[in-house]
């Protein structure tokens, strides 16, 4: 569902929600029942959810410029000096060759 705007000559803007692409011309003011015509408007990506908004851009970001890694993640120093492995515990379950 989409929501389009429409303005009353008497009452101002108002929305309609109707499915994508069956929007009428001309709607009917919620207020005085008198006939408004479709108003064209930018779409409304402000609205959306910050959270989504963000993975979307972070999503857009990394497929253009991704990040490059310069040294390990930060773990445990094992005795000989380098960063031990983190391992799967679940792992440890499977059947060995």
């Amino acid at each position: 569902m989409a929501t389009y705007a429409y303005r009353c000559t008497t009452d101002g803007p108002f929305d309609l929600v109707a499915a994508m692409g069956t929007a009428p011309q001309t709607g009917t003011c919620p207020r005085c029942a008198a006939p408004a015509r479709r108003v064209w408007t930018a779409p409304r990506l402000s609205t959306a959810d910050p959270r989504r908004m963000a993975l979307i851009d972070s999503t857009k970001a990394t497929a253009e410029r991704p990040e490059v890694v310069t040294a390990l993640p930060p773990g445990r120093v094992d005795r000989r000096g380098s960063v031990a492995i983190q391992r799967n515990p679940a792992l440890a379950k499977l059947p060995r060759p």
